[in-house]
């Protein structure tokens, strides 16, 4: 992608899964997040950027979830053995077990957990992160960014291995300027909440730029 012209085919591989299928889908109820494993000042951080990121896209926030208390949930640790130790957590992510292991053995450092509606639009995202590494040393303004971006859409599983979500401009860093097209363009309220057919990429590119 080049500047904030973003063609239909660019937008597919965005949410176009590694097993090949086209699967889309934003956030149909108010955000409320929690994050659990930082300081204060990182918190606050984190939830800033949730904030810009919901405003971006012209979604809303809330206090609460009326079903859920809190929808959109993110966990920090050092070591993935950790969430092994968190009560309920398995309830809210099935074969956490087995996940854990999973994390462990490809070395990751993030992992989402997206639970959806019946309509596929998102109901609640579970997100967690190790720090550790390169990821220890990243500026708190720069992982929350990364994050919030993240969670906004259900991208594809591959979308974001070869080139980051976010741009610097001078010393600061952004979020990619088509990224924020995309992710503006998403939330047009003619547009659905989910969407499992590769045309619909032609509907958002039609909207960017």
């Amino acid at each position: 992608m080049k500047g904030t012209v973003v063609t239909a085919e660019e937008v597919a591989e965005l949410f176009t899964r590694t097993d090949g299928a086209y699967v889309f889908a934003r956030w149909a109820r108010p955000i409320v997040p929690v994050i659990f494993g930082v300081d204060d000042a990182t918190l606050a951080i984190i939830k800033g950027a949730i904030e810009a990121v919901v405003a971006l896209a012209g979604h809303r926030m809330a206090a609460t979830d009326p079903e859920q208390g809190a929808n959109l949930m993110v966990f920090f640790c050092r070591a993935w053995r950790e969430l092994d130790d968190v009560p309920d957590l398995d309830r809210l992510v099935p074969g956490l077990g087995r996940l854990v292991a999973r994390l462990e053995a490809e070395g990751a450092h993030q992992y989402r957990h997206f639970r959806f509606e019946a309509g596929g639009a998102i109901r609640a995202c579970i997100a967690f992160f190790k720090i550790e590494g390169e990821a220890a040393d990243m500026p708190a303004e720069t992982l929350a960014l990364s994050l919030a971006a993240q969670a906004i859409l259900l991208w594809s599983d591959a979308a974001f291995r070869d080139r980051s979500i976010l741009a610097r401009a001078g010393k600061a860093v952004i979020l990619r300027p088509d990224i924020a097209d995309l992710i503006r363009a998403a939330y047009d309220p003619v547009l659905p909440a989910a969407a499992g057919d590769a045309s619909h990429a032609l509907r958002l590119a039609a909207r960017t730029g």
